[in-house]
């Protein structure tokens, strides 16, 4: 009898462990959409929103913002999912900006990480102007140009963030000058989001 019931649970052990995580599949919690069909970057050259995972941010004229914003990202953020070839930073910045000071900071951040997923555009401000709106978001553009605030968008070109925060009910960015909000939110969220590409990806290669 105790033959059979050891028999019995190695049988249907593997086969109640693979209903699990096939049910596990189906209800992963995704990250919300709040915006979608965000514009294309028409005006940057060999940098797109579609078929990559993107920080999207506004630099602004003001490089080295309070709290050191690009070096929070990279500790915080960057270091953590670099070796995903489809993740992205990308940062729109007015052609009004001190040229030599910002090739200082790239140079110095460079130091720390390969930049080669990181993408800082010169635009006139009426682009940057223009994709920050379509984002619908109830943030504004200081003074510089620019914005502490930081955005995911998915492949298909939509903004994505939480629309249950406990803080702020829908936090449509994550404000990249407080290490707190980095390191407990927008980390996590970056993780649903790549754990949710690797998950669709699995699925269609079985599916094959």
């Amino acid at each position: 009898m105790k033959k059979f019931l050891v028999l019995g649970v190695l049988f249907l052990l593997p086969i109640v462990a693979y209903l699990f995580f096939a049910s596990g599949i189906h209800n992963f919690a995704k990250l919300p959409i709040l915006e979608e069909n965000i514009p294309e970057l028409q005006f940057a050259e060999n940098v797109q929103f579609e078929n990559k995972i993107t920080v999207l941010g506004f630099l602004g004229t003001t490089i080295e913002r309070e709290g050191g914003d690009l070096f929070n990202l990279n500790q915080k953020i960057f270091k953590s999912f670099a070796a995903f070839n489809d993740f992205q930073f990308v940062y729109l910045i007015p052609e009004t900006i001190d040229l030599a000071e910002l090739e200082r900071v790239k140079h110095e951040l460079g130091l720390l990480v390969d930049l080669s997923n990181w993408h800082f555009i010169l635009t006139p401000q009426e682009n940057i102007n223009t994709v920050f709106k379509s984002l619908k978001t109830p943030y504004e553009l200081a003074a510089d140009g620019g914005s502490p605030y930081i955005f995911i968008v998915d492949k298909k070109r939509k903004l994505r963030g939480r629309d249950d925060d406990e803080d702020y009910g829908v936090l449509y960015g994550y404000d990249s000058s407080d290490i707190a909000e980095l390191s407990n939110k927008m980390k996590d969220d970056v993780k649903i989001i790549l754990a949710e590409y690797r998950l669709a990806l699995k699925k269609n290669n079985a599916d094959r």
